[in-house]
């Protein structure tokens, strides 16, 4: 029998045509949703649609210039963060930023915490709310514990159980899965599917379709800042709403050139660092595209920072053309011809606070200087090339890095390692986060750059982009390579075998 609870009543969150400029640029020019209770509603578009700058408006951060704001029924305008949490709304992000120090519970309870006689804090009283809401979400996390060292997993559901103490009535959950495993997103659905049936409404933002249809019940797209359509769920297919999003079909989402694998630019021997992998060893040659395969913490990441020289390893070698590369020298991997796209791009990859054109020439900058000095026109004309290139929707070279959308920032971290010229470029989760338009152009620069002779290192945790783009699968476990897999032999199946089982499949 089902524990649904069905509320009736007015929409939990209503927008009409709400409108945001910042300056002369257009973030939202009527952006349309409506999120009925008991409900999981799906937001996507391609990155600079506008979800970001929604969620920010119905979280307090911005107020919109245009159109209607109803929450419950009523018209809001929330002039703070902290208005529209008290209102009952709560946004559940990527990477939830907790108090380290603080327990979980005091996580929870942070500036409001229940009091007692005389005024003193009710410790009791929070870890047995905690303890409750846990039960309620059929977590186990022990209220006692410090958030430092929690998962990303734990720690969103940490942020859930601060919006159910305080009785939200909205989550919005913006990218949740992007940093979880298949066995994290499977509780989290569960969580969320549980706090439906309870009446609150839910906005699910992810590039994942799978997620999104598999979760939701009803979907709404954007683009370029508009609303485009709202649908249930069950009546418009994943083709159908690629076509919406970006305005065109996606006939090759994986547009892999054929090419003549030429001379070994990359060698890895016997690699080695405790406890995080051991005895790696493999080559990416001339127009080839390698993948890294795995499950999330393989170490396929501290494989690829440590050739690239950002972290030690102990034992083993990394040669760039047959040259020695020395261990913990960025610099002198750069200018062998290594070059390293980072995972996380706003924390390693760009300086947030930055302009568009210093964060695109921040590896060439030696290039650019003219005794010592660099001139803006040098370095807009070397940004400008990329830009235009890569097709980063930027309204100026001068726009702050931390401004733009995560695929456009994406792009602004490629042209600046391209920009080096490298021979051979690492590149760690190149789609992660971004829409399925901007994974197009970027699977399509990456082939082409293979097809000119570069070697691509391509570290996946996408399946289908390890398949629809690989030469060469190489399945991390646990540190260790445990399968080398042609792309004629390589399939869903035989790649999760090798990242599950220790004698993985025949090289």
């Amino acid at each position: 029998m089902s524990t649904t609870q069905t509320i009736n009543g007015p929409a939990v969150l209503e927008l009409h045509n709400v409108a945001k400029k910042f300056g002369s640029v257009v973030a939202l020019t009527s952006a349309t949703l409506t999120v009925q209770p008991n409900s999981i509603h799906a937001l996507v578009g391609e990155n600079g649609a506008g979800k970001s700058t929604v969620v920010k408006i119905v979280a307090g951060l911005y107020q919109r210039d245009g159109g209607e704001f109803l929450f419950r029924g009523e018209s809001v305008d929330f002039g703070s963060t902290a208005a529209a949490k008290q209102a009952g709304i709560a946004v559940i992000y990527q990477e939830p930023t907790l108090f380290p120090d603080l327990s979980v519970t005091e996580n929870i309870f942070m500036g409001r915490q229940p009091t007692g006689r005389f005024g003193r804090i009710d410790r009791k009283a929070m870890r047995d709310e905690a303890k409750q809401i846990f039960a309620r979400l059929a977590v186990r996390i022990d209220p006692d514990r410090p958030a430092d060292g929690l998962s990303i997993a734990d720690q969103q559901i940490i942020e859930i159980a601060k919006a159910i103490s305080l009785d939200a009535r909205l989550l919005i959950m913006d990218e949740p899965t992007a940093a979880l495993s298949g066995v994290e997103v499977e509780r989290l659905f569960a969580v969320a599917r549980s706090l439906r049936d309870e009446g609150r409404g839910l906005v699910f933002i992810s590039h994942r379709f799978n997620e999104v249809f598999a979760l939701c019940d009803t979907i709404t797209v954007m683009r370029d800042g508009a609303f485009i359509s709202t649908d249930p769920i069950d009546a418009v297919s994943e083709d159908e709403i690629v076509r919406r999003m970006v305005g065109r079909d996606v006939t090759n989402l994986f547009p892999k050139q054929e090419t003549t694998v030429g001379d070994e630019l990359l060698s890895v021997e016997n690699l080695t660092a405790t406890g995080l992998f051991h005895d790696v060893s493999f080559t990416v040659r001339a127009g080839e595209i390698v993948a890294l395969a795995g499950l999330v913490g393989a170490g396929r990441s501290e494989i690829a920072r440590a050739v690239f020289g950002v972290d030690n390893y102990e034992s083993g070698t990394v040669r760039i053309g047959g040259k020695r590369v020395p261990k913990r020298n960025p610099a002198a991997a750069m200018a062998l011809g290594l070059a390293l796209v980072p995972e996380d791009r706003r924390k390693q990859g760009l300086i947030l606070e930055s302009s568009v054109s210093r964060n695109a020439t921040l590896a060439i900058r030696k290039k650019l200087a003219s005794f010592g000095i660099i001139r803006s026109a040098s370095e807009n004309r070397s940004a400008r090339i990329w830009a235009d290139r890569l097709r980063v929707k930027t309204a100026s070279l001068d726009t702050l890095a931390g401004t733009l959308s995560g695929g456009n920032q994406q792009k602004v971290v490629l042209g600046k390692w391209l920009a080096t010229e490298p021979r051979v470029l690492i590149i760690d989760e190149p789609t992660r986060g971004i829409d399925v338009g901007t994974k197009a152009e970027v699977h399509r620069l990456t082939s082409e750059l293979a097809g000119r002779g570069m070697g691509i290192l391509m570290i996946s945790s996408e399946l289908p982009e390890v398949l629809g783009m690989a030469d060469r699968v190489l399945v991390v476990r646990e540190g260790r390579i445990t399968a080398e897999i042609s792309r004629a032999e390589a399939t869903a199946e035989n790649v999760m075998f090798a990242a599950t089982h220790a004698e993985g499949v025949a090289r």
